[in-house]
């Protein structure tokens, strides 16, 4: 089956994305909520960025600027207010190893441009930081328990996982994503494949089919792939707008818990207990 490239999907998010987002309704009833004084938002948007270090510098700076530049787009704002709040939670944190999290912005609410400018500015200010592994499955972890208490209602809850490997610490990601998948999470993924596989940094071929398989899933899970630095932004944007507009790519794929697998979920585990003769389960 031929998957659907980056033209296919950017081509036809944004006008989809308006055009149907003031008729969006939740995929999923949402759980009964422990704080009844919770604000109410179109989405509760956990940002979980890698920065590991085969992100070079250059990397991650587009990948910050890309955050930067999308919440701050007309596409951005305007999906924002056609929701059926008008705005939307989101807090930002960057992982690395099993044990290596840091949240870079607590929960904040963007209601319109002026919000939207402040959360932006939060994250710029941010020193870079660059860490060891990549351990997609300890992410995941530590966004799950992030929605408990973030003071918002949202009508969705999406992890959104951007990063250019595969899991190789902490516990198997297929195991971890199923956990979160089973509280009625949305997890979506921004594979960077910006340079071809060396075989010296854990990297793997086929990046965008990893975490079509082995990360993704809830309703309306998908995948937009960077493989063009020129792309960065743009696919940003895509994807932050089908995020606040509730849609997805028409042309998506559809992950592992729909279809045979494509590739081992456990490669990057294998990979590095091959090359290091063990593989780190903390």
């Amino acid at each position: 089956m031929r998957r659907p490239g980056y033209a296919a999907i950017a081509g036809l998010v944004i006008a989809a994305a308006f055009a149907a987002a003031s008729a969006a309704t939740p995929h999923l009833p949402r759980l009964a909520d422990k704080n009844p004084s919770a604000v109410p938002v179109d989405v509760e948007l956990v940002l979980a960025v890698d920065v590991s270090y085969s992100m070079d510098p250059d990397e991650q700076a587009l990948q910050r600027d890309g955050y930067i530049q999308a919440l701050t787009s007309t596409e951005f704002l305007r999906a924002l207010r056609e929701g059926a709040n008008g705005k939307i939670a989101i807090t930002y944190f960057e992982w690395a190893g099993a044990n290596d999290q840091k949240i870079i912005m607590p929960w904040r609410l963007i209601d319109g441009p002026e919000a939207a400018d402040a959360v932006a500015a939060e994250i710029a200010r941010a020193p870079y930081r660059r860490a060891s592994r990549t351990s997609i499955s300890g992410a995941l972890m530590f966004a799950k328990p992030l929605f408990d208490n973030s003071g918002y209602r949202g009508l969705r809850r999406v992890i959104d996982v951007s990063g250019d490997g595969a899991n190789n610490s902490g516990l198997p990601v297929a195991h971890v994503r199923d956990d979160v998948l089973a509280a009625g999470i949305t997890i979506n993924g921004l594979p960077i494949m910006l340079k071809r596989p060396t075989g010296t940094m854990m990297d793997i071929e086929q990046l965008d089919i990893y975490y079509e398989d082995c990360v993704i899933g809830g309703a309306g899970a998908f995948v937009v792939p960077i493989r063009d630095r020129s792309k960065f932004i743009e696919a940003t944007r895509t994807k932050l707008v089908l995020e606040v507009a509730g849609r997805q790519p028409e042309a998506r794929v559809i992950p592992a818990s729909s279809q045979s697998p494509r590739i081992s979920c456990t490669i990057g585990e294998k990979m590095w207990q091959e090359r290091w003769g063990g593989y780190d389960f903390r």
